[in-house]
């Protein structure tokens, strides 16, 4: 049996808890590895271990941290395939699926690489008599991440890439589910040239969380995960005086208009609702037709599509979804399919009972598709993260808008019309972090920010972009005046320009 342990010092070392989880095969339900959990010294090591290396990490010159980026950034591309098989044999998402994942992860590692221009401060010369004022971005030192198992390779490079492109060291805590990716790439970052210590990486459960959220040496935490313990995570590190970026759930809604292309509208609720079998932040998990004709015609394309959704095992070069992570999760999605049908919605697509042939004991689930749900439906208002898609019939466009604006929470949503002014309105009204105009998951490029609003974000500073820089770093401004040979003797009162 594999075992997983940490990645402290540049180096794989053995958990010494006693105390470990199950890493499964979504595909046939078996245990392939057991994964440390750490104790709070472990932790404790490790965050000693970064301490101890960052202030020479930070004294490197940005464009050398840049290079060893750019090194990494060529050792990963040579092993994306090994890693995308590794990340699906894990998490059950098809190949093609994990690779989107690691590149996506890889885009924000190739922003980083331009931190010699997003470290430039400000200058004023002359901005007093005989005084230059300037501003300069330094690292905070010693930050932490604590990421999800859905995106087991791309959330980790998001969060690690800025840190360290900024003169942190950074402490990673992936899940428990799927850590082999993130320990490998630690290991390719070290190869890549990162100082041993400068990256480490700790397995564990709830005692190594509260680990880091409670160290006053851990100066940041950004998380990505359930709205409840992202809720948890901020004001336990706000308390701890800490800066926090904590990202939960979502519950994305796409709204079809009477004019929207409906066969492009379908495509891209198939894609956007089941890929990687719903297990996704920015999953479409609720459709919006305007109007009971534009209703009954998305349903008569849509619900043969999800009727033949291929699912397969995560090797299936055909499957458009594999199964989901664990047994558990799969036992909680069936039961909010049970929830809808209780709650009175019309299940028009069933797939509870889908069986994957040679594959029974796998996490496997069919597509599932409601219609008439109401938004006083537990389907409507939590999220399943699963195949499952719920429609809401809306009788007009003011609610349409309404719908996803009155959400508790607000992640991402779409539109999908052909009126450049119906557009241009709902991007303005609407009161969500990030929105697609006929572009279903509207995941904003690595030069701009992601992040959600309501209870899918806490916290100030979003996830990537030219905030990921704001928020590992801390500005100083520096005011300073040249002797000019002509004394002015004392000043009593606060300075000022006039």
């Amino acid at each position: 049996m594999r075992e997983i342990g940490h990645f402290i010092g540049g180096k794989q070392l053995q958990g010494t808890s006693g105390r470990h989880g199950d890493v499964f095969d979504p595909n046939t339900g078996e245990v392939q590895a057991k994964v440390a959990f750490a104790k709070r010294s472990e932790v404790e090591h490790a965050i000693a271990v970064a301490e101890t290396a960052q202030p020479a990490w930070a004294a490197v010159n940005p464009q050398r941290r840049a290079r060893v980026l750019m090194k990494f950034l060529d050792l990963v591309q040579k092993e994306f395939d090994t890693l995308a098989r590794l990340l699906s044999s894990e998490h059950g998402k098809t190949f093609a699926d994990s690779k989107g994942d690691i590149q996506r992860g890889l885009e924000v590692v190739e922003f980083a690489c331009g931190i010699p221009h997003l470290l430039k401060g400000e200058f004023t010369e002359g901005a007093g008599p005989n005084i230059d004022l300037f501003s300069l971005r330094q690292p905070l030192g010693v930050v932490a991440g604590i990421t999800p198992f859905n995106f087991p390779a791309m959330i980790p490079m998001w969060k690690f890439a800025p840190a360290l492109a900024c003169g942190n060291a950074f402490i990673l805590k992936p899940s428990e589910r799927d850590p082999s990716v993130p320990m490998r790439l630690a290991e390719l970052l070290v190869e890549a040239g990162l100082p041993a210590g400068v990256l480490n990486v700790i397995n564990g459960d709830k005692e190594a969380v509260d680990s880091l959220l409670t160290d006053p040496r851990i100066q940041a935490v950004g998380f990505v995960g359930s709205s409840a313990i992202a809720e948890y995570v901020y004001a336990t590190a706000a308390a701890n005086g800490k800066r926090a970026q904590c990202f939960g759930g979502a519950k994305n809604q796409m709204i079809i208009m009477p004019d929207a292309d409906m066969d492009q509208a379908v495509d891209a609720l198939i894609g956007a609702g089941y890929g990687s079998a719903g297990e996704r932040c920015m999953a479409v998990s609720v459709a919006v037709p305007v109007g009971k004709k534009t209703a009954d015609v998305l349903l008569e394309k849509l619900v043969p599509r999800v009727e033949n959704l291929k699912i397969g095992p995560s090797t299936d070069p055909q499957a458009d979804f594999g199964p989901l992570i664990t047994r558990a999760h799969l036992d909680k999605v069936k039961s909010y399919v049970d929830l809808g049908v209780k709650e009175g919605a019309k299940l028009l697509v069933d797939g509870r009972n889908f069986k994957m042939q040679g594959y029974e004991n796998g996490n496997f689930m069919g597509g599932c598709l409601f219609d008439h749900v109401t938004p006083d439906m537990r389907i409507y208002k939590e999220e399943i993260f699963g195949p499952v898609l719920a429609v809401v019939r809306a009788k007009d466009y003011a609610e349409a808008v309404r719908l996803p604006s009155e959400h508790e929470y607000g992640n991402g949503v779409a539109i999908f019309t052909r009126d450049g002014d119906a557009a241009r309105d709902f991007v303005n009204r609407v009161e969500v972090g990030m929105v697609g105009v006929n572009f279903a998951i509207p995941v904003p490029l690595s030069y701009y920010t992601f992040g959600g609003w309501k209870r899918s974000g806490f916290g100030d500073l979003n996830q990537h972009g030219p905030d990921a820089v704001r928020f590992y770093t801390r500005t100083k401004t520096v005011t300073a005046r040249w002797p000019s040979g002509v004394k002015e003797g004392a000043e009593f009162v606060i300075p000022t320009m006039k």
